[in-house]
């Protein structure tokens, strides 16, 4: 019978207090996202327009003419609404939501008369339930993933670090809609899954990592990058069984014959996305998204992915700096993994660095790289790891217990800035008036604005939900371009 260790209560008490963070709106990318889950579990089809016409002003304002139909120009070829947002999200939250409805549907049969159409308060509080235990379901997965290689206090204080220093805790609680919660669940369940069955896998075994390695690009397509770890995995073995003293040709044929079974494995778990693809866009490979001949291969924004003031990875959520570090010290713990791992991140990066959209426009952070969850939490056990062998150990764990508080109250206040729009949701900020926000508004206003958080919660919404649109007719009107984030 599993029982929980001193680290594992902890992480788990710290969730259930958590949980009434969890904010019950779909806005944004997440209209698209839900919608999937939605229209399959009420209209029992792919048809949107219901979702379409229920977005948020913001999203409203891109995607229905003035009189709240969706626009001609947002159907495709198939007569869908072309929703380019991927379906994976959906297929996590689907579960949860059937049992919902059928909660929702009994308690009507007693009077209770709640409208059983998906947008009722008993479906988006769970969806955002959900979200949020997806997400910790990933940090629990990503530390039990450090703490085999680390002491088990250096795994949770990295995980604590990167669960409320970085982007996470956005996606995971305010915006529960959006893709990223899921995607780190996802990665951190297909690498836990990778390490753990290294060396020996049973054909079983490869089946299963193929369909997880098929279910992360369904959740985020970026997530593909991860792959890049079982890849160079595969390589590494031919080239082991091609050095050998008695090599022969016929002796790589049970591996290959084992690779070709994760490929089709990995095809099969993609099938969601082909399919929806198919269906709506007329194309299994068709995604919707800006063509990959648009993007900027000349001039990727690798400076700015990290340090622009515009949604800088590193810029925003300094802790990942500590991480990526760790992750090349890793290597005196795993050098195989490190490398791979290393090698993803790069890889992660460089898509990102191409993309037109490479701020996530409006973006806490650099939101895409939540998928990269688990390997942050890693590398930063690992930079702990190194910090304690180097110094004394009490010295250390000082010293990294206050780094990383310090860095969770400020990206806690970097959030409630960004959130209440104190500084701006999209483009660039002023990190001049970002650090006197810290000190001189933040803790006067926090705690007022998190108590109507908990208390009017839907009153506070509607009035950030009226700051945004605000913001972006201002910047519409400026010629900026600004439009509600994709």
């Amino acid at each position: 019978m599993w029982k929980p260790r001193k680290y594992e209560k902890i992480l788990i008490v710290l969730f259930l207090l958590t949980v009434p963070l969890s904010n019950p709106w779909v806005r944004g990318d997440g209209v698209g996202y839900y919608a999937y889950a939605r229209a399959m579990l009420i209209e029992h089809r792919l048809d949107f327009q219901n979702d379409w016409k229920h977005g948020n002003e913001s999203f409203a304002m891109e995607n229905l003419d003035a009189y709240g139909n969706v626009l001609p120009d947002k159907y495709t070829s198939t007569g869908h609404i072309g929703n380019v947002w991927a379906v994976g999200p959906s297929l996590l939250w689907f579960p949860f939501l059937f049992v919902t409805h059928l909660g929702v549907l009994l308690c009507d049969r007693f009077g209770a008369h709640i409208a059983a159409d998906g947008f009722s308060m008993p479906y988006v509080a769970t969806m955002a339930f959900a979200t949020a235990f997806y997400g910790f379901l990933g940090l629990w997965l990503s530390w039990a993933l450090a703490r085999k290689y680390f002491a088990e206090r250096w795994a949770f204080l990295a995980t604590i670090g990167i669960w409320w220093a970085s982007s996470l805790p956005v996606y995971m609680y305010f915006n529960p809609s959006w893709s990223h919660a899921h995607s780190a669940f996802a990665s951190a369940l297909f690498l836990w899954y990778w390490n753990r069955t290294r060396g020996a896998r049973t054909i079983a075994q490869w089946i299963l990592l193929g369909l997880l390695s098929g279910f992360i690009v369904d959740v985020y397509y970026p997530n593909g990058a991860l792959l890049t770890i079982p890849l160079l995995e595969g390589i590494v073995d031919y080239w082991t069984d091609f050095r050998s003293p008695g090599y022969a040709g016929a002796a790589m044929a049970p591996l290959f014959v084992r690779h070709l079974i994760y490929v089709a494995a990995f095809v099969l778990a993609l099938l969601p996305t082909l399919i929806t693809r198919r269906i709506i866009f007329g194309s299994s490979v068709h995604t919707g998204y800006a063509p990959v001949g648009s993007w900027s291969w000349k001039s990727p924004a690798l400076w700015n992915v990290l340090f622009s003031a515009d949604h800088g990875m590193l810029s925003w959520t300094p802790i990942l700096i500590l991480a990526l570090i760790g992750l090349v010290l890793f290597r005196r713990a795993d050098k195989a993994f490190a490398t791979y791992a290393i090698a993803a991140f790069l890889l992660f990066y460089f898509v990102i660095s191409l993309h037109p959209d490479w701020d996530g426009m409006s973006s806490f952070g650099n939101r895409f790289f939540v998928s990269l969850t688990p390997l942050f939490i890693l590398g930063l056990a690992a930079f702990f790891d190194w910090l304690a062998r180097t110094w004394h150990a009490r010295r250390a764990t000082i010293a990294a217990t206050a780094v990383t508080a310090f860095l969770i109250v400020w990206n806690l206040g970097l959030v409630f800035q960004w959130g209440v729009h104190l500084i701006p949701a999209r483009g660039p900020i002023s990190w001049r008036d970002a650090a006197y926000n810290q000190v001189a508004v933040v803790p006067v206003d926090a705690t007022r604005t998190l108590r109507s958080y908990l208390t009017h919660r839907k009153q506070l919404m509607h009035h950030i939900e009226e700051q945004d649109v605000q913001h972006i007719k201002s910047g519409q009107t400026a010629g900026s371009g600004s439009e509600p984030s994709r």
